[in-house]
C-alpha cells in the first residue's frame, strides 16, 4: 500500500513536533520543582504514526497530568491503525506553580497545536480526550465544527462532586485581593489533589486552575447543542471527582442525532488506565468502526 501523505508534509510534521518537544524542554526547565516535578518523559508529547492510515486522532490528557497518563489509549488507537498525537497541555509536565498561570486558552493552543502537526499526516481526524481534556475536545469541535470527523469525551468534568468545588471562584479572588494587597501569607492559592497516578499527576492543585476548568466547561455547555458530528461520550458510574450527571447530560445537550453513550463500572476517575481502560477502549473501538474510522477487521 502506498503512503498516504508526501515526504514534505511528514517533514513539516516532524518540524513541528520538534518545536512543541523543545517548548516543553524549556518550561521544564525554567519551572522544575524537586519533589514534585516528574521525568521528563511523563510530560513529553509524543506522536505514533501509521504511514498506511489517512486517519488520525488527537488525544488530550486532563488537569494537573500529562501526556503519559492517555498513552495506553494512544496505543491501543494506533494498534487499530490511526496516526494518533498527544499534545502536551500547557502548564502541565513541569510543576503546579507553572500551571497557576494559565488559562483554559492556554490549553486550547496547545490543542490547536496539536492539530496543525496530525492536519500535516491525515487528511481526516478525530478528536477524544478524558476528563479535562473531553472538555477541550469538545470546545475545539465548537470553535472548529469543520476541522474534526468524530468527537469522544470520557468523563468530561461538567459538574464537579466536592462540595469545596462550590467556592472555588471566591477563593480564587480573595487570593488575587491578599496578592495585590500584599498579604499573601493569608492565600489558599493550592489545593491537594487525591491524584489517581501520582507517578504523573501535580500532587497540589491551583484553585484557579479548577476555576479555569469550571469556565471551560460553562462556555462548552451552552454550545453542546451546536455539535454534529459523531459522537461518544463516557462516564464512570461511582466517579468521586466528577458527578456521574455530567456524562448523561452532555449526552442530552449534544445536538448530533449521531451520539453514542456509555456507562462504565467503577468507582475512580482515572478510567483510561489499567485494567478498567479496556471496558473503555471496547466502547471507542465499536464506535470508530460504526462509522468506518477504523478498519472493521482491525
Amino acid at each position: 500500500m502506498r503512503k498516504i501523505k508526501p515526504t514534505e508534509d511528514n517533514r513539516a510534521a516532524d518540524i513541528l513536533i520538534a518545536a512543541e518537544s523543545a517548548l516543553f524542554i524549556r518550561e521544564y526547565e525554567s519551572n522544575y520543582s524537586a519533589g514534585e516535578s516528574k521525568p521528563k518523559d511523563i510530560g513529553m508529547p509524543f506522536l505514533l504514526r501509521s504511514p498506511e492510515s489517512n486517519t488520525g486522532a488527537l488525544l488530550i490528557h486532563g488537569l494537573m497530568a500529562a501526556p503519559e497518563e492517555v498513552r495506553e489509549w494512544a496505543e491501543f488507537l494506533h494498534a487499530k491503525g490511526l496516526t494518533v498525537y498527544v499534545p502536551r497541555l500547557a502548564g502541565h509536565g513541569t510543576s503546579s506553580k507553572d500551571l497557576s498561570t494559565r488559562n483554559y486558552h492556554d490549553w486550547l493552543n496547545s490543542v490547536d497545536c496539536g492539530h496543525a502537526i496530525l492536519r500535516r499526516c491525515c487528511k481526516k481526524i478525530l478528536i477524544a480526550g478524558f476528563s479535562t481534556g473531553a472538555g477541550l475536545a469538545l470546545q475545539s469541535v465548537i470553535r472548529k465544527p469543520h476541522d474534526f470527523e468524530a468527537v469522544i469525551a470520557v468523563s468530561a468534568p461538567l459538574k464537579f462532586k466536592s462540595f469545596s468545588s462550590k467556592f472555588a471562584e471566591t477563593l480564587n479572588v480573595f487570593n488575587r485581593f491578599c496578592n495585590y494587597s500584599g498579604v499573601s501569607n493569608l492565600t489558599k492559592e493550592y489545593v491537594k489533589n487525591d491524584a489517581d497516578n501520582p507517578h504523573i499527576n501535580y500532587l497540589l492543585c491551583p484553585v484557579s486552575a479548577f476555576v479555569q476548568v469550571k469556565k471551560l466547561m460553562k462556555e462548552v455547555r451552552k454550545s453542546l447543542p451546536d455539535i454534529n458530528i459523531p459522537a461518544l461520550v463516557i462516564q464512570a458510574t461511582n466517579d468521586p471527582k466528577v458527578a456521574p450527571q455530567s456524562g448523561p447530560t452532555i449526552f442530552k445537550l449534544l445536538g448530533t442525532d449521531r451520539k453514542h453513550f456509555a456507562w462504565v463500572d467503577y468507582n475512580m476517575h482515572g478510567i483510561v488506565r489499567g485494567k478498567i481502560a479496556s471496558d473503555v477502549f471496547k466502547e471507542v473501538e465499536s464506535f470508530l468502526k460504526s462509522y468506518n474510522l477504523i478498519n472493521s477487521w482491525s
